[in-house]
């Protein structure tokens, strides 16, 4: 028998039952990275991306569809990061406006809802481009347009808009020269894709595991340091000391130590001729107290809560930086602040340096959400402020949390590396308005040539240059510049492109994985090679890139 339609409750299924597919999928997607670099995170961000919305979608206690649109739009809104996921999140949102108003919907509307979907996330990118995820949900709306004048069961409705869209995908590397050349198909399609297919199985009445999505709570979390880990193994610090009724032997205590490491960790045992004192995390204390008793009498027992301790801690934390945040809300507002997106102990300190009221961490590996935007922007108590994501694929995500912002001027500068933002927040102005500060930034980090050298992932053929697993990539603005195995000699092969006789100053930030004695030795051989530019040299401490640099 056909099915003509779909009621919330089953396509709220059907959405988490995506959301887990490519939460499995991840790391198969963010493999499809056209470049080898250890930070191909498509997957990643789109997981993340949807699994927020999930999270908003499990906490639904009534379902009907347009609670189920709102958590979707809403969820994925905040959650996107990345690219990938900051159009996800718009597919999402132009989706759930095509649904939110019916009880339930059939091809008709999921066709409409698609077309839409299209719309909204073509809308959203700037300069879009084909042979990439937005084609792949072009192929699917398009399909289920057609379709729908041609089915009303869904039975067949799906199944076929899903091996259009694999028909699509299959086709990206033919738009795209760098996917063929990287002979890959683009990521962040075969993330829809997957989303998709997760969808199907849930429709079909697969068992699905929705236990790893937790439902949100609704509220916005703070994020506090402390030096106990969230994830506690062992819950129960326990400590006694027992009085020995015989004689506590050599072959006693390795037995016994052997015995408290079989329930728990942090073991001491100490054993004198009478007493022998025991420290042991376990979480079930009385078996170590059994145990004890076969050799003594115990005295000075003392049990403590771990993660109760742990979770008072983060609760004093918490309210101690609401506190403070508290405070400075209250204080007049500036007239202008800086958000800087930055990873690295001494990248961070520079822009902290340089003025940046607030550091997002983040960068290559893992990037921003909306969210950790709009907690920054929610933190800096400024009339104007400045946001440097200081990464290609953070730029979005900014300008959706502009876009999100009403109490506030935001002004996203498209810094695109480190170095940029480091440009821009230097020719900052105290003096000048908001606007004239803009274009300043804007037209200062038109000057700025960035290389970073990291290490390739994986073989592959790009760039008209042929990579191997381990070798070393020195990469610019427009591409991999160049290969090689030597760190140092591939960022002077590197750098010889990015330097022209109008070049006067060279930066060079070393990551964690560098030395100070071999980032000082690398800047002198700079320094002879091109003597009349002046040449600084800074730790970056960033994780990934052994060096980034700039060429202004």
């Amino acid at each position: 028998m056909a099915t003509k339609t779909i009621n919330a409750e089953v396509l709220a299924k059907m959405f988490l039952a995506g959301a887990g597919n490519i939460e499995a999928k991840k790391e198969f997607i963010n493999e499809l990275n056209v470049f080898p670099v250890p930070d191909g995170d498509t997957g990643t961000n789109m997981s993340l991306t949807i699994m927020a919305a999930a999270k908003e979608v499990t906490a639904i206690e009534q379902f009907d569809m347009a609670s189920l649109a709102k958590a979707i739009s809403s969820g994925s809104l905040r959650g996107a990061r990345g690219n990938s996921g900051v159009i996800l999140s718009q597919l999402f949102r132009g989706f759930t406006k095509g649904i939110k108003e019916h009880k339930e919907v059939d091809t008709v509307i999921l066709a409409k809802a698609c077309m839409k979907a299209k719309d909204t996330a073509y809308k959203a990118v700037m300069k879009p481009k084909e042979g990439t995820i937005l084609t792949v949900a072009r192929g699917i709306a398009e399909k289920a347009v057609e379709l729908a004048e041609t089915t009303d069961d869904l039975e067949i409705f799906i199944p076929q808009v899903i091996e259009h869209a694999e028909y699509v995908l299959s086709q990206t590397p033919d738009m795209l020269p760098v996917l063929k050349e990287a002979g890959v198909v683009d990521s962040g399609g075969q993330g829809l894709l997957e989303v998709l297919k997760g969808a199907y199985d849930a429709f079909l009445g697969k068992e699905i595991d929705y236990s790893k999505i937790a439902p949100s709570t609704g509220k916005a979390t703070l994020k506090v340091s402390n030096d106990v880990p969230a994830d506690i193994k062992f819950g129960y610090c326990t400590e006694f000391i027992i009085m020995t009724e015989k004689e506590f032997t050599e072959k006693d205590e390795r037995e016994f130590k052997a015995y408290l490491e079989s329930i728990g960790d942090s073991i001491v045992c100490v054993a004198d001729e009478e007493i022998v004192k025991i420290h042991v995390h376990t979480n079930d204390p009385g078996l170590a107290i059994q145990k004890a008793l076969t050799f003594g009498q115990l005295s000075r027992m003392k049990i403590d809560n771990m993660r109760e301790e742990h979770q008072e801690k983060l609760i004093r934390d918490a309210e101690k930086l609401a506190l403070e945040q508290a405070k400075k809300k209250e204080e007049p507002r500036k007239e202008m602040g800086f958000i800087a997106v930055s990873i690295g102990e001494g990248l961070n300190e520079i822009f902290r340096e340089l003025g940046a009221d607030y550091i997002i961490e983040g960068g290559q590996t893992m990037n921003p959400s909306t969210e950790d935007m709009l907690a920054a922007i929610d933190a800096v108590n400024a009339e104007h402020i400045f946001i440097l994501p200081n990464n290609k694929n953070i730029i979005m995500a900014a300008n959706q949390a502009q876009s999100l912002t009403k109490d506030k001027d935001i002004i996203v500068i498209p810094t695109k590396t480190v170095p940029q933002g480091i440009t821009a927040i230097i020719n900052y102005m105290p003096e000048a308005d908001a606007k004239t500060n803009e274009e300043t930034m804007l037209e200062e980090i038109k000057n700025v040539k960035t290389g970073q050298v990291t290490y390739a992932v994986r073989d592959t053929h790009i760039d008209d240059k042929e990579i191997h697993e381990g070798d070393i990539m020195g990469i610019g603005d427009t591409g991999i510049l160049s290969v090689g195995t030597s760190v140092e000699e591939t960022t002077k092969d590197m750098l010889a492109q990015l330097v022209d006789e109008d070049s006067e100053l060279i930066s060079l930030y070393f990551g964690q994985e560098v030395s100070e004695e071999e980032a000082e030795r690398l800047s002198a051989e700079i320094e002879e090679l091109y003597p009349d530019a002046d040449v600084d040299t800074h730790f970056g401490g960033q994780p990934i890139y052994y060096y980034v640099l700039a060429v202004e």
